[in-house]
């Protein structure tokens, strides 16, 4: 499982780079005029201060050079420096990814704490009220974009209620409005698995002859349904870690949150192209990593992979 990782890592770290790489490429603009931007700001940048980013930073050299050379550097660990500030792109990047970890960890906990519980209830409880709404409410927060969310959870909470702050990270509280935005999405998916998985728990033979021995409720869902519903929902988690990946760029943006979904926004604007591979590559491996620990975590927790 480890190598079978470890494959996938480099994989993953080569294709990201080779299609950031391309894309970036693409896009329109003179890439020269919008590093010259970055640096010294759009109001008094002209061509002369374009042409002087272009040598210094030798933009004209061939794109399979510089894309080799990118992969060299790779190779050594080395991410380069950011065309913009100057600064190491690693130096950048771990400080942002301390605030996306704290994000998105915040969103994990966020979802686990509400979307399974109520999901464990909908299924016990199949075709009741509390079924029919968990499944309207979820279906809907899941088809709903993130910013959308964001932007409700604003107006509601910052603006006419005016208890969160709606940007920044100065204090624990800017933390709340992007981690439930986040939370919603993810706690929308699981508590459907977990409605689903206890549903078909609670109709299996061994969960019905449990209850016949006169176990109380409690007793047989902890001995009998709560490590066969778990399996699910953390197998689960992998497809829900893509909703997280590709959440964290659009909520960091919405929210002003200086993780590394906000400075790939803000690096693709000034075409800091190393900065954009990094925080592609950074992502990619991120998401390689929470599916190998979701992986771990199943094969402790059931023992059929383990016997197998």
């Amino acid at each position: 499982m480890i190598l079978n990782r470890l494959l996938q890592a480099v994989l993953v770290a080569f294709t990201v780079g080779l299609l950031t790489f391309i894309m970036i490429r693409l896009l329109p603009g003179d890439v020269a005029y919008r590093i010259a931007a970055g640096r010294y700001g759009y109001d008094v940048v002209d061509s002369a201060a374009a042409a002087k980013v272009a040598a210094e930073l030798d933009l004209n050299r061939p794109a399979i050079e510089a894309f080799g050379l990118w992969l060299y550097d790779l190779v050594r660990l080395d991410l380069g420096t950011s065309l913009v500030s100057g600064e190491p792109v690693w130096d950048e990047l771990v400080m942002q990814l301390g605030h996306t970890l704290q994000l998105a960890v915040s969103a994990i906990l966020l979802s686990l704490l509400i979307g399974p519980l109520l999901g464990i209830l909908a299924g016990l409880n199949r075709g009741g009220f509390l079924d029919r709404g968990l499944m309207l409410v979820s279906t809907a927060l899941r088809a709903l974009p993130q910013f959308v969310v964001g932007l409700g959870l604003i107006v509601i909470f910052g603006l006419m209620l005016n208890l969160l702050p709606t940007a920044g990270h100065a204090h624990g509280s800017h933390l709340v409005l992007p981690a439930f935005t986040l939370a919603l999405g993810l706690a929308a998916v699981s508590a459907q698995v977990a409605r689903d998985a206890m549903a078909e728990v609670a109709q299996s033979q061994f969960y019905r002859f449990a209850r016949t021995k006169g176990l109380p409720e409690w007793q047989v869902f902890r001995r009998h349904g709560l490590r066969n519903v778990a399996v699910p929902i953390v197998t689960y988690l992998g497809v829900q870690f893509i909703y997280l990946v590709e959440g964290v760029v659009v909520v960091e943006t919405l929210f002003a949150w200086p993780g590394i979904g906000h400075a790939l926004v803000h690096a693709i604007f000034g075409r800091d192209v190393p900065v954009i591979q990094g925080a592609a590559l950074v992502m990619g491996l991120m998401f390689v990593v929470l599916n190998a620990a979701v992986d771990g975590f199943c094969y402790i927790i059931d023992p059929r992979r383990r016997d197998a």
